[in-house]
């Protein structure tokens, strides 16, 4: 009772305490809270396998029983009731006994058991009844830290059981993972944790350093108290220190002293790092070749993973002797895709082959007016029934994300089958020339892979998204969409390609929506003859020759396809044959040949598969003068034929020319 007392009246003075802000280490003069003791009992009657437990009562495997004077006890009964796990190593035969202050070890026959790991005689060796295994009382009580009283034939057993405080953990992490003696700058990023949510209000480190001065393995400990007084055990990492990083040595060489004006100047880079880590390796002045004869600096820098940098520079001589001109050395070596530099006015010299064009039933959709989107609503709508190419190009200036769907309804009485199969689509994108060459050179790549259709069923009267692909990212304000799409439906469908704000449900808002007006400038219509095939027999390549495409002036052979604007029902011109597929078959290439495009309105990007290779125009840039060509193919040693597929990029201008020019021959 006075203990009873005695809690109440201290649970009273540290609720008060508590209330007035000063618990734990904050309430000077006070000692810490400490944790509330309780006692366990434990009744046994001799030769019964009733346990009494605090009142409640529990059935033992095996009565308690008494041999030559000695009373025995079943050890997992007696065990479990001390809140002990126990264990068997039937290799050693020994049976454990363990919680968090003791491990108790017995041995079956044995008269020394074990406590800690410090032997202690039995007052009698554990034995086997009925396959459980029986221990000393008398032993039991010493080793378990319990009272033991015997009236008649009832047996106590008492014992302390300590409710400790959940201990906080002193866990840090240290960053960076690589350290190096006197010069990295150590962080220690707190990971510490506590049960209770108690706050730290201490902590203590060995061996915490900033800059750790020599290479070698360190330990750093840290320990942190709560606020309750309570100690963390102490938390260690293993901290290994590098020796000081050296920076790298910037090197390199050239395969000979000296070289001539047009010559292929070949870099060996021989760049050393201590770590052998060298990131980034930048050279600058290292033209692949030199056009005016003296002494050329190069320069190298090089930097480690570390960011440390070594930068050298040396010069290359190059003579007064041709090799190649510029021009000849351009048209010889420039990549594949990239761009050269040509005589625009020149271009116009070459004379421009007269070929002629199969056009192929093919039905295409271009949805291109209103190019920039000023609102919401239809942009167009047809109804058609077997193959068509879909082609999207449109700039939201609407002033809040939209995105584009196609819609396909099925007016009939009879489920149609949809599919879709080779599609490329670019942006959204800020640049709308961006977004047309990778619309373009991604649709390209599609149709060479042939992938196969992905179907889908519409039922009479339903509407469904077909194309989701194109509406998965919205376009925000001032980015740009553009996009192809092959597909495929048995049935006559109307196809809808609406606008809607991003979000929007474009099937439930189909009804609300409006047909867009046209602006005037761009193409939407309805195509059907939007195949064009062109096949020269003649050979092309041993004199400059060049084809146009998009012209209007007197080498336009490549005629505007017409068609239907669906929504007034009007007569549509399809100009710059925009989506239109172009499947060019040159039968005699001469050899040595360069295939470029040349740039005649402007800025002009895209693609082209020349025979089944992609080749983007201009690589990573663009065209952007009739000054510059981008090179296409280049024939071997003797003639050979050449197929080149392509369709005109959205947000490019037009006409181009594809020329046809000798190469200088290869010079040693």
């Amino acid at each position: 009772m006075k203990s009873l007392k005695w809690l109440l009246a201290a649970s009273f003075l540290i609720t008060s305490y508590s209330s007035a802000g000063l618990t734990g280490a904050s309430a000077e003069g006070l000692a810490p809270e400490q944790p509330p003791a309780a006692t366990d009992r434990l009744d046994l009657t001799m030769g019964s396998a009733k346990m009494l437990h605090n009142g409640a009562v529990y059935q033992s495997a095996q009565p308690v029983a008494s041999i030559a004077g000695r009373t025995f006890l079943p050890f997992s009964s007696i065990a479990a009731r001390y809140g002990y796990k126990i264990s068997y190593d039937a290799k050693k035969k020994e049976s454990t006994a363990e919680n968090d202050r003791h491990k108790l070890v017995f041995k079956i026959g044995s008269a020394v058991a074990y406590r800690d790991g410090v032997e202690t005689k039995l007052t009698g060796a554990p034995y086997i009844s009925n396959g459980y295994l029986m221990v000393p009382l008398r032993s039991w009580g010493e080793m378990a830290d319990s009272t033991i009283a015997v009236v008649g034939k009832t047996i106590t057993l008492k014992w302390s059981s300590v409710v400790a405080p959940a201990k906080p953990t002193a866990a840090f992490e240290v960053q960076p993972a690589e350290i190096y003696a006197g010069q990295t700058l150590v962080t220690y990023v707190d990971r510490a944790t506590n049960a209770t949510g108690l706050p730290f209000v201490d902590e203590r480190w060995t061996g915490r350093l900033d800059v750790f001065p020599q290479p070698g393995t360190y330990v750093v400990t840290r320990e942190v108290e709560d606020s309750n007084g309570v100690w963390s055990d102490p938390y260690s990492v293993t901290v290994t220190v590098k020796a000081p990083n050296l920076p790298p040595v910037a090197d390199f060489t050239t395969d000979k002293p000296t070289y001539r004006i047009g010559e292929n100047v070949s870099y060996i880079d021989l760049s050393t790092d201590d770590e052998n880590a060298i990131a980034k390796s930048t050279f600058t002045g290292n033209d692949k070749a030199f056009f005016e004869p003296g002494e050329k600096s190069v320069t190298l820098t090089v930097e480690d993973s570390h960011g440390l940098t070594s930068t050298v520079t040396k010069t290359v001589t190059i003579t007064n002797e041709v090799l190649y001109t510029k021009d000849e050395y351009d048209r010889l070596f420039t990549p594949i895709g990239d761009i050269y530099a040509v005589d625009g006015a020149a271009v116009l010299n070459y004379p421009a082959y007269k070929y002629s064009i199969v056009n192929e039933a093919a039905q295409m959709v271009r949805s291109n007016s209103p190019e920039t989107l000023v609102q919401e609503g239809i942009a167009y709508h047809a109804q058609m029934t077997g193959n068509v190419r879909f082609m999207f190009h449109n700039v939201n200036n609407i002033g809040y994300p939209v995105s584009v769907h196609l819609l396909a309804t099925n007016l009939g009485s009879a489920p149609a089958t949809f599919n879709k199969s080779a599609m490329g689509m670019g942006g959204p994108t800020l640049s709308p020339e961006l977004a047309g060459k990778l619309s373009t050179s991604r649709y390209l790549t599609a149709l060479t892979a042939k992938p196969a259709p992905i179907a889908t069923t519409i039922a009479p009267g339903e509407t469904k998204e077909v194309l989701p692909e194109i509406a998965k990212v919205p376009l925000k304000a001032g980015e740009s969409l553009s996009s192809y799409a092959d597909v495929y439906s048995d049935k006559e469908l109307l196809y809808n390609i609406v606008v809607v704000a991003a979000g929007k449900n474009p099937v439930a808002e189909l009804n609300n929506l409006t047909v867009m007006p046209r602006d005037g400038i761009h193409t939407r219509g309805t195509f059907y003859s939007a195949d064009r095939t062109i096949t020269v027999d003649d050979r092309i390549g041993d004199k400059p020759q060049r084809v146009m495409f998009g012209d209007v002036g007197k080498d336009a052979y490549d005629t505007i396809l017409d068609g239907i604007d669906e929504t007034s029902g009007q007569l549509e011109y399809n100009r710059g044959n925009f989506g239109v597929l172009y499947r060019m078959h040159l039968s005699d290439v001469a050899p040595h040949t360069l295939i470029s495009l040349n740039a005649r309105g402007g800025l002009y990007t895209g693609a082209f598969l020349v025979n089944g290779q992609l080749v983007t125009v201009a690589n990573n840039q663009a065209l952007r003068s009739n000054a510059q060509s981008s090179v296409l193919y280049r024939t071997g040693d003797s003639e050979e034929p050449v197929d080149i597929v392509f369709t005109i990029a959205s947000g490019s201008n037009l006409p181009i020319a594809m020329t046809f020019t000798p190469l200088p021959p290869i010079r040693q």
